[in-house]
């Protein structure tokens, strides 16, 4: 469903993305993990059009993406959840959702679907009327998920979903990630944390310094230590070896 190839990002002297590529199939939940600098974010805003890459390929569902506006993109069937969420926090829940489906003009759709995201968001139902700053963290990442959807895309992306959230909040949000994956949903997370993710994803790719430093199944990526050396950069053996001899 989406590819990209050798994906470059500069922003003026610095090289966020050097030669990036990553690939999502059609009903895949793939997440791509790494700490902050590693380019995560980039390579994010460039699949959603807000960064034109300098160099490289964007393909979803066989079309070329790579010069392509943010509102073309999500026309294509593209949603970003951004990190932090920016909702708009003097409109209501409601008034957030129809922003969401700004692409769209199938009234009816729309008003099925603000319905439906008030059933699968039970929370939403609750503060409808409600400032959307009034919110908990919690809510507000529902809120933005809920928008997200409501331009009924076939690739929802997600930019570390569960940045300053609770535990129990975020194992919610994942379980609302997984739900939406059984009905159908491709999804793309980046998360900083790679323990929440690698219980859902099919597949990892390990960012570091701009570039993916592994990729594979989480299960293969958490046996011995290869996790460790992709995404700190050192031989995990060596540090064990290093702090022994440590006075």
């Amino acid at each position: 469903m989406l590819r990209v190839d050798d994906l470059e990002v500069r922003y003026g002297s610095i090289a966020a993305l050097q030669g990036v590529s990553v690939s999502v199939d059609e009903g895949e939940i793939v997440g791509i993990v790494g700490p902050n600098g590693a380019g995560k974010s980039s390579l994010l805003l460039s699949i959603s059009g807000a960064v034109r890459p300098d160099a490289g390929r964007i393909e979803f569902a066989g079309e070329g993406m790579k010069d392509l506006a943010p509102e073309q993109v999500v026309r294509k069937g593209v949603a970003l959840v951004p990190e932090g969420r920016e909702i708009f926090g003097e409109l209501t829940v409601e008034e957030n959702l129809i922003l969401g489906a700004t692409i769209r003009n199938d009234r009816r759709g729309v008003r099925d679907d603000l319905q439906a995201q008030m059933v699968a968001f039970p929370i939403l139902q609750e503060r409808r009327h409600a400032r959307a700053e009034k919110l908990s963290g919690g809510e507000q990442q529902m809120l933005a998920i809920a928008r997200a959807l409501m331009g009924r895309p076939r690739l929802l992306l997600l930019d570390e979903p569960s940045l300053g959230l609770a535990p129990l909040i975020t194992a919610q949000v994942y379980d609302t990630l997984v739900s939406l994956n059984k009905a159908g949903m491709t999804i793309l997370v980046v998360e900083q944390n790679p323990a929440r993710i690698m219980r859902v994803a099919q597949r990892v790719y390990v960012m570091r310094s701009g570039v993916v430093a592994n990729s594979g199944p989480p299960g293969i990526l958490n046996r011995g230590e290869e996790l460790d050396e992709a995404y700190f950069g050192y031989d995990a053996h060596n540090k064990t070896e290093h702090a022994k001899d440590a006075p």
